[in-house]
């Protein structure tokens, strides 16, 4: 059952929960007021529409009130649904990194990889991965600006986590959209956990679109998972701190066992060590399982440990 909501960040912009896996609080996007309509941050998977229309309705948005829709990168919780939400928002143009357009508008290497990670999970978890028609879908490559009500968006290149992610940049709220690069913090959680998955995590690259992001000076940060923090610029300041124990753990780990599900296990023993020192409750990581787990953590460390020749690659 899906919960429509929408709350008030300030000037005008809402967060929508999107009720991924049925579960409040774990995928957040967000609507913007613009001159010409409204603008959309993130869309969540295809199983998510429900949710984000219904949210739309109790913030007295009309669908064809929507004009500009961005994502932040193309990884499914984020854009899979980009395609089905197509012709729910018929007035609306969506946005996309240049690398990750053309998997939009033909998702066939999207659904194959969901397949394999997800198996007959998949469809359940994320709907169908449906084509954006490609005159709806535009690239960006960075460095553009779009109107708002009081400011503008920017648009922020910001690799690492994935080569096709991006970070905007509310001028008017001084809200920094930060997707995936800047790690999960669920809301009433001090905890942050990073996201590091394959298949082209590069984190000296990611470390470097940190810095650019903390460039902005943001007042707010708001995390796809999820919301604004109450100490964001904080938590930009330390997730690189964070996400080198968790490459220095998985290193370590990798070297006595390569294999995935070790060190998985070995990360999963170092965060317990860590929400127990923060007074987190262990039930919060398995909430952030639900968005970004070890497991992937685990094969994306091991594929960046490969391709810096720090261990023998493995048969995939």
């Amino acid at each position: 059952m899906t919960r429509a909501t929408a709350r008030e960040l300030g000037e005008g912009r809402l967060l929508l929960d999107l009720d991924f896996r049925d579960t409040e609080g774990l995928v957040a996007a967000y609507l913007l007021p613009s001159d010409d309509g409204w603008t959309l941050i993130e869309t969540g998977p295809t199983t998510c529409r429900t949710a984000l229309l219904d949210g739309l309705r109790a913030a007295g948005v009309t669908p064809e009130e929507i004009r500009r829709v961005f994502v932040t990168h193309i990884h499914l919780d984020h854009a899979g649904g980009v395609g089905a939400l197509a012709e729910s928002l018929p007035r609306a143009q969506f946005y996309a990194h240049a690398l990750g357009v053309p998997h939009l508008v033909d998702p066939t290497r999207l659904v194959a990889s969901a397949r394999r990670a997800w198996g007959a999970a998949a469809d359940p978890l994320w709907g169908p991965i449906l084509p954006t028609p490609a005159p709806r879908i535009e690239p960006l490559h960075g460095g553009e600006r779009f109107p708002l009500v009081g400011g503008e968006l920017e648009v922020i290149a910001t690799p690492g986590h994935a080569k096709h992610h991006l970070a905007f940049f509310d001028t008017r709220l001084r809200g920094l959209f930060t997707g995936d690069g800047a790690g999960v913090r669920l809301e009433r959680s001090t905890h942050l956990r990073p996201a590091v998955p394959p298949p082209d995590l590069d984190l000296d690259i990611l470390f470097s679109s940190l810095a650019t992001m903390q460039r902005t000076d943001p007042r707010f940060v708001l995390f796809s998972h999820f919301g604004p923090s109450p100490d964001g610029p904080a938590d930009l300041g330390r997730y690189r701190a964070i996400v080198t124990e968790w490459r220095d753990v998985a290193l370590a780990a990798a070297h006595e066992d390569p294999d995935p599900d070790a060190v998985a296990r070995r990360l999963a023993e170092h965060d317990a060590l860590t929400l127990r020192a923060e007074g987190v409750a262990p039930s919060e990581a398995e909430r952030e399982s639900l968005v970004s787990g070890y497991d992937l953590a685990a094969k994306g460390f091991l594929r960046w440990f490969e391709t810096r020749g720090e261990l023998p690659p493995r048969a995939h």
